[in-house]
């Protein structure tokens, strides 16, 4: 400990009344010293993203972020808060507080059931989609353009790729956004669970350390058998996009719903006639569903997309717009709610992987920016069209 802080006296003297960032970069906790398995990533405006047991991201500004550096080396109570109040001249009550507030927010997250792959800390929910960061936030792969319906080939833009990777160059892809620091992985489609490796993918990406989650139609859940090997990966959260019409659609939700995992439930608006989706909704509320997303299949449904949204914030349910939807039929370019905040993380927070490795800032959004398998990571990163107006 002593080599620690004598390292950050030489880089911040303290007596200095600007205060400046700490290194950017990603840290990691020793496990045997702590309950919990850590890693920070810090960027260089100092705030922070820290992963708790490869099952949560949780945002932090610049002060949480030290506290959790701190943490992460396993710095004492009492040396975290000397040098915090050297730094900010804050009041040590006030800092006491929000240190104990960060411990007991990482103490809830470690014991909570159906955990939310992100959280926020001091932070706004939408503040770090609008900075510049050195690595996005997450990575959606949509591993095959397949689908479980033969109808629904022509829906998927299998044109564009060349051929899906095979397992190993999967792998190699997902080393790769480990090391340039992404914390969060998505498998996407088509549909994912039509690749027998997915499961092996999904272990390999949490054994990194990543949080992982899976976009679906939900079939394959229905099968015990299956719905349990995937939750051994460590799989994080789901998402199961609702055909209303269909039993098993239904059933996937239910199934899904009685394991201890994040779930959210995907609804395609395809009319503007809004009475069929709120008893959709109504039912899903009385499932016990507490996250929905939504899209609509065409802007001429924008308004009905947003009273859906206003109906499910009116029964307690949490909407949820930054996740991309798999391509089919009723999602030819997963077109969710527009906002600032989806234009700004889009090429920013996530970036989207074609089954051929192809980079693209977001879904439906055809500006490779290079292709993830043979091109530098900092290459891909530092592509202008990344940082275009891409989402106008």
């Amino acid at each position: 400990m002593k080599n620690l802080l004598n390292k950050l006296e030489k880089l911040f003297p303290f007596e200095s009344k600007a205060i400046l960032p700490l290194p950017p970069g990603m840290y990691q906790n020793n496990p045997e010293d702590s309950p919990h398995k850590m890693h920070l990533r810090l960027e260089a405006d100092g705030s922070g993203v820290l992963i708790i047991d490869a099952r949560t991201a949780l945002h932090l500004n610049q002060t949480a972020a030290e506290f959790a550096y701190y943490l992460v080396h396993g710095a004492s109570r009492e040396t975290t808060l000397e040098q915090m109040e050297s730094r900010y001249k804050v009041k040590s009550e006030q800092l006491a507080d929000d240190y104990q507030q960060l411990l007991d927010t990482i103490q809830t997250l470690s014991t909570t059931e159906d955990l939310d792959p992100e959280g926020f800390f001091f932070v706004d929910r939408t503040d770090p989609y609008s900075r510049n960061l050195s690595a996005p936030y997450r990575l959606d792969c949509a591993l095959t353009y397949r689908q479980n319906d033969e109808a629904e080939r022509n829906t998927t833009p299998e044109d564009r790729v060349k051929r899906e990777l095979l397992t190993e160059e999967w792998q190699s892809i997902l080393k790769k956004a480990w090391e340039a620091g992404i914390p969060h992985i998505v498998f996407t489609g088509g549909e994912p669970t039509l690749r027998p490796d997915l499961p092996e993918l999904v272990a390999f990406a949490e054994a990194n350390g990543q949080i992982t989650g899976l976009l679906t139609d939900g079939f394959r859940l229905c099968d015990p058998d299956y719905l349990h090997k995937m939750l051994e990966t460590g799989l994080d959260h789901v998402m199961v996009t609702l055909d209303p019409k269909e039993d098993q659609s239904w059933e996937a939700v239910l199934d899904t719903l009685k394991e201890d995992i994040f779930l959210t439930v995907h609804l395609t608006v395809m009319k503007k006639e809004t009475d069929e989706y709120f008893s959709v909704m109504e039912r899903l509320a009385k499932m016990g569903v507490r996250n929905l997303s939504l899209s609509g299949i065409n802007a001429d449904l924008l308004e009905a997309v947003r009273k859906c949204g206003d109906f499910v914030t009116s029964r307690g349910i949490s909407l949820v717009w930054d996740l991309p939807v798999p391509y089919s039929q009723f999602n030819p370019v997963s077109a969710e709610l527009p906002s600032e905040q989806l234009r700004n993380g889009a090429g920013n927070a996530w970036l989207y992987l074609e089954p051929d490795g192809d980079v693209l800032p977001t879904q439906g959004v055809i500006k490779p920016l290079g292709n993830m398998l043979v091109d530098p990571w900092e290459k891909i990163w530092n592509n202008p069209l990344r940082k275009s107006d891409h989402m106008e």
